[in-house]
């Protein structure tokens, strides 16, 4: 490994650390503000909520004032949000979805909506992405997403990824996605690495394959 490769995956280590500690920040002060009545409590959880929005601005790359307007929306006790996405085969390939906003590929899912079940959303988000209907096979993983080379996001995740089997429906573009394709497992496009990375696509191809245990971290 070349001193060029150390300095990068150093850097990537640190970024991944930084952003988890802005997201732990932001999480304590929504929390905070929804429990305390005491007012200088109320300022010293403000304080804290605009710290964490300029600790993850700097590591994101992001406007400071919009992360913070989007930090006051996050009402309640603060918990990971939930993303659902599906493996399909299909003699052999996987279904992928390009995306419209970063032209690049993952597995068809997304936001869990309040008021689905887990299973209930990524059979929504597959039939809203790709004009499929299908049915849960197996939960194949649970992924916590700052762990496994998502680039930094605001917010803790958990990615949720099912097989699911085709009940019918016939492939259709959606207005956030640009093509629908299956692919070898081996020669995979470009990922939209924010949505999916190589590994928790590997690792469920192989629970699919070999029966194994539901991933989990």
């Amino acid at each position: 490994m070349s001193a060029d490769n150390i300095n990068h995956s150093n850097a990537a280590v640190g970024d991944v650390t930084l952003t988890a500690i802005g997201q732990k920040l932001q999480a304590l002060a929504q929390t905070g503000l929804t429990y305390t009545k005491d007012r200088y409590d109320i300022e010293r959880y403000e304080e804290l909520r605009d710290i964490a929005a300029r600790v993850l601005a700097q590591q994101l790359a992001m406007n400071k004032e919009l992360l913070l307007a989007q930090s006051k929306l996050q009402l309640g006790y603060a918990t990971p949000k939930v993303d659902t996405r599906a493996i399909i085969v299909r003699q052999g390939k996987i279904l992928m979805v390009r995306e419209a906003d970063d032209k690049l590929w993952s597995l068809p899912g997304g936001w869990a909506d309040v008021g689905d079940s887990p299973s209930d959303a990524v059979c929504r988000e597959v039939v809203e992405e790709t004009g499929l209907t299908v049915s849960v096979e197996k939960l194949l993983g649970v992924w916590d997403r700052n762990q496994h080379g998502h680039p930094p996001y605001p917010w803790h995740v958990y990615k949720l990824i099912f097989h699911c089997r085709e009940l019918g429906g016939e492939l259709q573009l959606s207005a956030d996605s640009l093509e629908l394709d299956f692919f070898d497992p081996q020669h995979l496009p470009p990922l939209s690495l924010t949505r999916i990375v190589p590994v928790e696509i590997a690792t469920s191809l192989d629970i699919i394959d070999n029966n194994k245990n539901t991933w989990f971290d």
